[in-house]
């Protein structure tokens, strides 16, 4: 059996540089080997049916990475009965373009063939390039297939958009991920199952490298080919060799077991208890870990309100605002939205007032203590309604008026003398003197 050309060896026997990396011979040659796409790619959708079909007009695919634009693009190119060309944003100018589009022309004259023109990183063209491409591309001279990690609303000319249909591609799972590395292991033309590689090694580098299958794979191959083979002749893979391979040491976090949970109940405990510092440090371990972003939101946006309510209103403001933005904006910018929230948080006065009065009442309704709603609250006329009319609070002084809202003395709200609930507090004790006097 052969690894890349000959058995693994030594470092000093170790493949010529002249070897296709691992990256370029591991790219899927049919849809089924494409993975983590299947909102796009799944049976039945859009572009799978187009594909499969060989029958589909010029399209964009946007995404980050190493998310599969340029292996879907070859899948095409391998699946379709029409000549394909491709270039680059970056090698290619106009007199390079117009060459290839001629060309194009000329081909479709003489063999009756279509051409698909594949331009990688299409985003890179500038305005006259991409106009270039237009007449051709209105007029089906050529089918174009760009891919970019660009949003193609903002970097390319809104003509060409019209005339495209464009696929967002996702980052990749971590299962995804790990799929694309077990493939790699096992396949012929990959590592043909002479390395193998710890189950936590793999989930360290699916979880490290952020959706790009193709850093993914430089890392195993680099890992693979730095580690001298065991007596077997086979190559482990345990942590310490990812860890080196991708240069980020792994820290003690599962995703859905212990350690996450402890470690998001030390986080939002450190912030009730109003230690920023401590916070911060949980934060960085999450996002260091590879914790989704929006998890941590969330958790913020429900401790605006169960801890901090309303001492600082402004709270829930800034924490939903974060989660927000923590959405629209992505890693690895989203940490600082996300320290920014977690230390305001920390350092906001706390009440738990508003957590306090809904579970009271939630437990006072639940066992029973369903009250009747006062006639005079009720909606619409009703023969049965009574005397007593519903009294319009801006009508009274103060904007308040002395009457029944719901027949119980019991208080579930005891604002604290915290922040603001200081002077919700003495409001509420002003409205109390007014319903005494009367």
């Amino acid at each position: 059996m052969e690894l890349f050309e000959k058995k693994i060896e030594p470092r000093s026997q170790t493949p010529s540089a002249g070897t296709a990396p691992l990256a370029a011979r591991m790219r899927p040659r049919e849809i089924g080997e494409i993975f983590g796409q299947d909102h796009i790619l799944g049976d039945g959708k859009l572009l799978r049916r187009a594909v499969e079909a060989d029958r589909f007009s010029s399209i964009i695919l946007y995404g980050p990475p190493g998310c599969g634009k340029t292996s879907l693009a070859e899948v095409i190119a391998l699946s379709t009965d029409r000549r394909f060309q491709r270039t680059s944003g970056v090698l290619a100018n106009v007199a390079i373009l117009r060459d290839l589009l001629k060309s194009a022309v000329g081909w479709k004259k003489i063999h009756n063939q279509d051409t698909i023109l594949f331009i990688d990183e299409i985003h890179r063209f500038n305005k006259a390039q991409q106009d270039t491409l237009l007449p051709y591309v209105e007029n089906g001279d050529v089918i174009l297939i760009g891919a970019t990690t660009h949003n193609p609303f903002f970097f390319i000319n809104t003509p060409l958009n019209s005339r495209s249909q464009i696929f967002q591609l996702n980052p990749l799972s971590e299962e995804a991920i790990r799929q694309v590395l077990q493939r790699a292991i096992e396949h012929p033309v990959g590592l043909n199952g002479l390395v193998s590689a710890e189950n936590e090694a793999l989930a360290h580098l699916a979880r490290v490298c952020d959706g790009d299958a193709r850093r993914a794979l430089n890392a195993l191959e680099i890992a693979a080919l730095t580690t001298l083979p065991r007596d077997t002749g086979l190559v482990h893979l345990t942590q310490h060799e990812i860890e080196e391979s991708v240069q980020k040491k792994a820290v003690a976090y599962d995703h859905d077991e212990d350690e996450h949970y402890d470690t998001i109940s030390a986080f939002i405990k450190s912030v009730r208890g109003s230690d920023p510092d401590a916070a911060v440090y949980w934060l960085a371990k999450m996002i260091y870990a590879g914790e989704d972003p929006r998890f941590i939101a969330r958790r913020l946006v429900i401790l605006a309100s169960e801890d901090i309510g309303n001492a600082d209103p402004r709270g829930l403001t800034l924490a939903t605002s974060a989660m927000q933005a923590v959405e629209f904006v992505g890693m690895p910018e989203a940490r600082i939205i996300l320290s920014q929230a977690t230390t305001y948080l920390a350092c906001s006065p706390k009440s738990n007032a508003s957590y306090l009065a809904i579970n009271s009442a939630l437990d006072d309704v639940g066992n029973g203590r369903t009250l009747p709603i006062p006639k005079h609250l009720q909606n619409g006329p009703k023969p049965d309604k009574g005397t007593q009319k519903y009294k319009y609070a801006h009508n009274g002084e103060n904007h308040f008026v002395d009457q029944e809202y719901v027949p119980t003395e019991k208080v579930y709200y005891e604002p604290t003398n915290q922040g603001y609930e200081e002077t919700i507090g003495r409001r509420l004790a002003f409205w109390k003197s007014l319903r005494k006097k009367k």
